[in-house]
């Protein structure tokens, strides 16, 4: 049961290392990716300034929103995992960020050449 209760809650919360683990500094990276989808958006849709600006806030609510869900998690997390477990999970969440953001930076160079 409690092997249950562990997978499902690190099934649920490893979504959201992303978020925890932004690529740049302070958030800088998903902030960033933020501004670059409204401004393709605005761009492919031919939004009005309004538009953009109401975007741009749907955007903004969703981050927050985001953000609340993981502190949540973590929170549900402390009361459910021993402090041992909490800090491999915590070690989890950070190898998961590195792997990703290797894939990502592969990416990334992939598309420069």
């Amino acid at each position: 049961m409690n092997k249950k209760i562990i997978t499902i809650a690190l099934a649920l919360a490893l979504p959201f290392a992303v978020f925890a683990f932004p690529g740049g500094q302070d958030g800088d990276h998903i902030q960033g990716h933020k501004g670059d989808r409204v401004e393709r958006l605005t761009k492919e849709l031919n939004l009005t300034p309004e538009q953009t600006s109401q975007l741009t806030q749907v955007f903004q609510e969703e981050q927050a929103k985001r953000e609340a869900i993981r502190k949540e998690t973590d929170q549900r997390l402390q009361t459910v995992l021993t402090p041992e477990q909490m800090t491999k999970f915590e070690e989890l969440k950070k190898q998961r960020h590195e792997k990703w953001q290797k894939r990502h930076q592969e990416k990334k160079d992939k598309s420069a050449k």
